[in-house]
């Protein structure tokens, strides 16, 4: 029975029918307590008495609840009411896919930038242990903001028992499919669009989803279906045995490349095709971004194993690529020219995150200087000669990152442990310069200066290349920056770019690239912006949107001019450290790394002993941010998603996972009780912490409601943050950090049983200071605690919750300290990227600091939010990792200047 408008279920109130399917009847509603309009589906009553179909309609909810990613359509809620059987769904203006393709294929520049975005989502499920199992044109919503994927309804997160090959025929009639139709019992999905595994019977995972897409993606771009006939069996015959007709008979200005992409998808063999929907993603993105009619030497990735084929076929687009560099430098060139840089063998770059940074290329263009790394070790500086087929790894160069060059070419610059460091293009012995505690990037002048950020919360400094006393060159306003980074030189060799933000939001207008000089500390604002600029031939590249655009600049009087121009389209920018993963030379040449705009990464989450070998997974690669083990060590509650997070509970035992948070905010921060029964997490609605967060709890099984703990409050009328939540032990008192405005950072701590005011037990020793991290020991006596007090985050010790007295645990800098389950080992992560335990010992109010142990290099984790924990016997670590760098080439422009005229 249809629902009237008006009806109630729970907080939602029915507006009108939005659409109907065999599983489920969708309406549109109204969320009355947040007056949002979200989309309902209801499994009709005749169908919720049939456990199979209650089984799939839960399916999907469980399925949808896994996912966050701008691609997918969001669950907000589920529930019951009366016998109905409802999911609260992101409300979604468009047409389906299959609706669109009712009125003929679609223009070329919608196929890559619609199928990019399908493929983007289907990988965040695969990554979250989803399998779709029935993609179609009908379960894809084409909205205002990009594609979308809805019904999940046959989706699997774990085996299925599938029946066996020899029920197909049987279940096959010779109805005309000028509809599709999905099958239910023994072969599960839509039959134009199932892999051959799926109509053999055989068990789907993600490559059966990728032939789906392939099916899809050659639709798209040709308006016809990939399999056709005129029943079930031809069409399961087609799937099985034939390929379709090339793309560009239907479609003759489709690229070549395309068809390569799609063929790679449809391969019947799942070992043959690609193995990833990443892989595809990152080629359609390129398509759209690069002249896609154009045949310059594009090296293309689809599958995990390189045959002979392969290889030559690499080798053959690297010449061409070589020929069009020659020819570019060697005579005028009128038009673009785009090629591909591979990483070095057996090695991926590594362009995102803390301790990395973007390619540079040298002051002539001749050559370029990029950090990657291979396996499990830490980052190299490497040099590749854009005319040669290698790059040469520079030794003593182990550790580095954001490397710059000398103006003559002869010298890099780059930091490593602690240290700025320069050594020879060439290679020989590296030399320090000076400390650089947490580095942001470093630039060299005409006149043998250097200038780099050694801080992530610091001003920029210079010291001469030659070696001698570093100086301040900036001055950091706290009102509005925490920040000065990626500085720039213009050619004068005096001025220079940089880029400045605040780690709290800020106002935006406040944020951007600012012009300085190196005669005194006045700077100003050139552009609000949220990434660091490059100038070039009279330009300034920075990012905008998802794309690296370019604008008129006068150097010498530091303004812009006309409108801004695309350069290249789906660069990768990196917020984290608020750069765009490019770089620019002069004679026109630009090189960049195609992706997304947030740099935000999947991360893997590994136990590890104390040497740091590896001792298990838990759970797939996933967009983890930071987390918390419960008291007894066997659950894991961890803030997951990208780019909004939601807060999960993993039982480590048993492999299962709840999710807890399901509204629309950003949920970071997580932490228990004592006695494991809750969890406590930060929330922030909006991009950054501009707008306040407030801290809130649910129980860790995931029942009741969300409970408001605090919420942000100031006199002085002052966006304020609450941050790291955490109860006492013994559950008598609730800690927090209060951030107030844009300056510092202070801990406080109440009482939960009601009545008392809030006491700050904890404040930084200087005005522009700030407390980063805070955690109780395991007795509830002592508070573990980071503070950047000007220089750099150092650990320390105080009585709890009085907050007297003050033990400093760290020498060389050190954050994120966590006790072991006896109180008797505090762990921190040092500023040389090593992970240390410290012996401590308290007795009668006093604290005693002793051995300090490096136990292994944490270079690689990922530091938003607490980047590991330790078991309670601290035998062993769970440590968020950045996954392998990455093997996609980066994109190399000669003559982009030419697409600007």
């Amino acid at each position: 029975m249809a629902l009237a408008s008006g009806t109630k279920l729970g907080p939602y109130e029915i507006v009108s029918p939005a659409g109907a399917g065999g599983m489920g009847e969708v309406y549109r509603a109204v969320d009355t307590r947040l007056d949002r309009t979200v989309a309902i589906k209801i499994l009709p009553t005749h169908l919720s008495q049939q456990p199979a179909a209650l089984e799939r309609f839960q399916r999907e909810a469980r399925a949808i609840s896994q996912l966050s990613h701008a691609n997918i359509c969001q669950l907000y809620d589920l529930g019951q009411q009366d016998g109905i059987h409802y999911i609260v769904m992101e409300f979604l203006e468009g047409e389906t896919l299959s609706a669109r393709l009712g009125k003929g294929r679609l223009p070329m520049e919608l196929v890559l930038r619609y199928g990019a975005e399908i493929a983007e989502g289907l990988e965040q499920a695969h990554r979250m242990g989803v399998v779709h199992r029935d993609l179609k044109p009908g379960n894809i919503m084409i909205t205002r903001t990009g594609a979308k994927l809805l019904d999940f309804g046959l989706a699997k997160t774990a085996a299925p028992v599938m029946p066996q090959a020899s029920g197909l025929s049987a279940t096959m009639t010779s109805a005309n499919l000028s509809q599709p139709l999905t099958a239910e019992g023994t072969v599960i999905g839509t039959y134009q669009y199932m892999s051959p595994e799926q109509l053999e019977g055989r068990e789907a995972d993600a490559r059966s989803d990728i032939f789906s897409f392939g099916a899809v993606l050659y639709e798209m771009a040709t308006g016809r279906r990939a399999f056709e006939g005129k029943s079930q069996v031809t069409v399961a015959s087609a799937i099985l045995e034939k390929d379709p007709e090339p793309i560009s008979t239907h479609q003759p200005l489709a690229p070549p490349t395309l068809q390569h992409v799609v063929q790679g998808a449809l391969m019947k063999d799942p070992d043959s095709r690609w193995q990833s929907a990443a892989d595809i993603a990152r080629q359609l993105r390129w398509m759209s971004s690069a002249d896609v009619t154009s045949s310059t030497g594009r090296i293309a990735l689809p599958h995990r194993r390189w045959n002979e084929r392969g290889w030559w076929a690499a080798a053959l687009a690297l010449l061409l690529g070589l020929v069009l560099w020659l020819a570019f430098f060697w005579r005028p060139h009128p038009s673009v020219i785009r090629a591909s840089l591979m990483p070095p063998p057996d090695a991926g770059f590594d362009f995102v995150g803390d301790f990395s940074g973007p390619p540079v290329l040298s002051p002539d263009g001749t050559r370029v200087a990029f950090a990657a790394r291979a396996g499990k070790e830490g980052n190299s500086i490497w040099v590749r000669q854009l005319d040669s087929a290698t790059a040469e790894k520079l030794a003593g160069t182990e550790g580095g990152f954001a490397q710059f060059w000398s103006q003559d070419g002869k010298y890099l610059g780059f930091f490593a442990n602690g240290k700025l460091w320069k050594i020879a293009a060439a290679g020989g012995p590296a030399t320090v310069l000076a400390d650089a505690p947490n580095a942001r990037g470093g630039a060299w002048s005409t006149n043998n200066v250097v200038l780099y950020a050694p801080d992530y919360r610091d001003s920029l400094w210079k010291v001469s290349a030659n070696g001698g006393t570093p100086e301040r060159v900036t001055k950091l306003d706290p009102s509005k920056h925490s920040t000065h980074r990626w500085p720039a030189f213009l050619p004068d060799g005096k001025h220079f770019l940089f880029y400045a933000t605040n780690h709290a939001g800020g106002r935006r207008e406040d944020n951007g690239i600012y012009m300085g000089s190196l005669d005194n500390d006045v700077t100003r604002l050139v552009l609000a912006t949220d990434s660091a600029g490059l100038y070039s031939s009279g330009y300034l590249l920075y990012h905008q949107q998802n794309t690296l655009v370019a604008q008129k600049f006068d150097p010498d009087r530091g303004t812009l001019s006309g409108d801004p121009t695309m350069v290249a389209n789906d660069v990768q920018h990196d917020s984290g450290v608020f750069h765009t993963v490019a770089t620019v030379a002069e004679r026109g040449v630009l090189i960049y790394e195609p992706g997304s705009e947030n740099g935000l990464g999947d991360t893997d989450l590994f136990w590890m002993d104390r040497t740091g070998k590896i001792l298990s997974r838990v759970g797939e690669r996933a967009g983890f941010r930071g987390g918390r083990l419960s008291p007894d060590g066997k659950r894991f509650a961890v803030s997951m998603g990208n780019p909004k997070s939601d807060i999960w509970v993993l039982d480590l035992e048993r492999g299962s996972r709840a999710r807890l948070t399901f509204d629309d905010g950003t949920h970071l921060m997580p932490s228990w009780s004592g006695n494991g029964q809750r969890v406590a997490y930060m929330v922030q609605f909006g991009p950054t912490l501009l707008g306040g967060t407030s801290l809130h709890a649910r129980l860790a099984s995931g029942g009741g409601q969300d409970e408001l703990l605090l919420s942000p409050k100031d006199d002085r009328g002052l966006p304020v943050s609450l941050l790291w939540p955490e109860w006492s032990p013994d559950g008598r008192y609730f800690l927090y950090i209060q951030q107030s405005g844009p300056t510092g950072a202070s801990v406080w701590v109440m009482s939960t049983s009601g009545g008392g005011q809030a006491q700050r037990i904890v404040k930084p020793e200087t005005p522009s200071g700030k407390i980063a991290f805070a955690r109780i020991s395991p007795d509830g006596n002592w508070l573990a605690y980071s503070a950047d007090d000007g220089g750099r985050e150092e650990v320390y010790v105080t009585s709890f919750p009085s907050g007297n007295g003050r033990w400093q645990i760290t020498r060389e800098g050190g954050t994120f300290p966590v006790w072991r389950g006896d109180g008797k080992e505090v762990y921190y992560v040092g500023y040389d990227s090593h992970l240390y335990a410290v012996e401590v010992n308290s007795r009668a109010g006093e604290f005693e600091v002793g051995n300090s142990q490096s136990l292994f290099d944490v270079r690689n984790v990922f530091a938003l939010g607490s980047p590991f924990d330790v078991s309670p016997d601290g035998k062993r670590f769970l440590v968020l990792t950045q996954p392998p760098a990455s093997a996609q080439p980066m994109t190399l422009v000669l003559n982009w200047t030419a697409e600007l005229k």
